[in-house]
């Protein structure tokens, strides 16, 4: 496919690589990579093309590129990690909004690795040794990806994320995560071995922090999931087999919840949880500190992106968007 061809040099500075790269697909990603080839089957993962530049001093430089199904899958990859140094390759189109509740990059780097989200292609460029020289020329082969590749937005998925919800809960951008499958989720906040979510490649996933400051040193943390099944019927499926396996010695049916049922909070051992399931979706609140903030996140308006199940982009939906907004306002 033409949006798949990245033309990379053989020879630069120091460094020189094969003529073809090492072609990896789900049939041969464990050979490479062990058991971490479940974090990229986790996603709609198309291929892999491997291409090592070796030089004479052996610091040898990586360079993978992971073929995603779409932007979002590619997203979400980098989505994992925003630990790192911000890099723009440039500066008129590789900047995500200021507005955004994520992170307004595109490219990380960090301790001799390089990894970048460009539209269906999520990219890894490591040395074995982080140098300035080595940093430098990483650099020059994630510009080379990236130009002429055109950007594209993250997930229509984290708009059911409120920047700020009252009182004095403020979303951690550099804790919001994009998924479809429990393993990753497990990774991020461990609920089970089993998928009790039934997560799989047909369900998007948000996973997300809020915190509130309480002091010079102490602050609170919320955590906040969201997911989309294909229909009401698995949703529903879902949010039983949740509550039956993470809430076993609690009765679904309590005095504090909602009038249609939708809605549920329990007291458990490490705060209050709430959770959510109207149509074909769910939202689950985790440790909060009283049932008031569990309310607040489990409530917030841009939830209605998630339970309405509109598209944004709709021009129909555009008066929905609005209320949802000014809402929030």
């Amino acid at each position: 496919m033409e949006e798949n061809k990245i033309n990379l040099p053989k020879n630069i500075s120091a460094w020189t690589r094969p003529d073809s790269p090492r072609l990896i697909t789900s049939k041969n990603i464990f050979d490479y990579m062990n058991g971490a080839g479940e974090l990229y089957l986790g996603y709609h993962f198309n291929s892999l093309e491997v291409y090592e530049y070796k030089s004479k001093d052996e610091n040898d430089i990586l360079l993978e590129l992971y073929f995603m199904e779409s932007s979002d899958d590619s997203f979400g990859l980098l989505s994992l990690d925003w630990e790192g140094e911000t890099v723009v390759f440039d500066r008129s189109t590789n900047k995500i909004s200021n507005s955004s509740i994520v992170p307004p990059v595109r490219a990380l780097y960090g301790k001799g690795l390089l990894r970048i989200w460009s539209g269906n292609l999520y990219v890894r460029i490591m040395a074995v040794r982080d140098t300035s020289t080595a940093k430098d020329v990483i650099l020059q082969l994630g510009k080379m990806i990236t130009t002429n590749r055109q950007d594209a937005s993250p997930p229509e998925m984290l708009n059911v994320l409120s920047p700020s919800v009252a009182p004095n809960w403020k979303l951690r951008k550099d804790r919001v995560s994009y998924f479809h499958s429990h393993l990753i989720l497990n990774s991020l906040y461990y609920l089970s071995h089993k998928n009790i979510l039934r997560l799989n490649h047909s369900t998007e996933a948000v996973f997300a922090s809020y915190e509130r400051i309480l002091n010079s040193k102490d602050r609170d943390r919320i955590h906040f999931l969201a997911i989309k099944y294909p229909d009401t019927e698995k949703a529903k499926q879902a949010i039983d087999s949740f509550h039956n396996a993470y809430l076993p010695e609690y009765k679904q049916n309590k005095p504090l919840d909602s009038p249609d049922g939708s809605t549920k909070f329990f007291k458990i051992e490490d705060g209050w949880l709430g959770y959510r399931q109207q149509n074909r979706s769910i939202a689950v609140v985790f440790e909060c500190p009283d049932m008031e903030s569990a309310q607040a996140i489990i409530n917030q308006p841009r939830l209605q992106y998630l339970f309405v199940d509109f598209n944004v982009h709709n021009p129909e939906a555009k008066g929905d968007v609005k209320e949802i907004n000014d809402k929030e306002d």
